[in-house]
C-alpha cells in the first residue's frame, strides 16, 4: 500500500510517502510544500492544495493520513491549522483517495510506542523503522513520515482484525 501522510502547516507542510505491507515501511520520498506568511492567506492554502494534489498525481497513493487538530492555546493558531486540513482533505477527495485522520497520541503511539513522545523521538523511531541512514532532517517531514506509518501500522492491525 503507498500512504501519503501530510503534516499540516499554514508556512510548512510536511509530506512523507511510504510504501507499506504493514510489517515492512520503505520510504518513497518526503518533504515540505512552504510557503510565505507574506502572500495572502487564500493564496497560501491554494498553494498547498495545488502542491499536494500533485502529490497524488506524482505518486498514486491508495490512502493519505492526516494528523488531527490538537488543542492548541492559541486559537488564530489552530483556525489556521484547520483551513490547512481542509484543503488537505479536500485534496485527497478531489483525487478519491481514502483518508485516515489520527490524533497526535495515536500517531506517537504507534510510531514510538508512547504517546507523549518527543519529536526527536518520532524523528529517530522514523529512521530506524525506514531503515535510513541519518533521520530526515526536517521536524516538520519526518512528522508526516510518522503519520503514514501510523497508518501503515493500523492497516494492517484492522486487516488482521486487532483493532476495530
Amino acid at each position: 500500500m503507498r500512504i501519503i501522510g501530510i503534516d499540516c502547516g499554514s508556512e510548512r507542510t510536511g509530506y512523507g510517502v511510504i510504501d507499506s505491507n504493514g510489517k515492512r515501511h520503505s520510504l518513497v520520498t518526503f518533504g515540505v510544500i512552504r510557503t510565505s506568511p507574506k502572500d495572502p492567506f487564500p493564496e497560501r492554502l491554494r498553494t498547498i492544495y495545488l502542491a499536494i494534489r500533485k502529490l497524488m498525481d506524482d505518486y498514486a497513493p491508495q490512502a493519505v493520513a492526516v494528523e488531527d487538530i490538537f488543542y492548541s492555546a492559541n486559537v488564530k493558531t489552530a483556525l489556521k491549522l484547520a483551513h490547512v486540513r481542509g484543503v488537505t482533505l479536500c485534496a485527497a477527495a478531489d483525487a478519491g483517495v481514502q483518508v485516515g485522520e489520527y490524533s497526535p497520541l495515536e500517531v506517537k503511539g504507534s510510531v514510538v510506542g508512547y504517546g507523549r513522545a518527543d519529536k526527536a523521538q518520532v524523528q529517530l523511531m522514523v529512521q530506524s523503522l525506514l531503515r535510513l541512514p541519518e533521520p530526515v532532517k526536517s521536524l516538520d517531514a519526518s512528522d508526516a513520515l510518522a503519520v503514514s506509518i501510523c497508518h501503515a501500522n493500523l492497516a494492517a492491525s484492522r486487516s488482521n482484525g486487532w483493532v476495530k
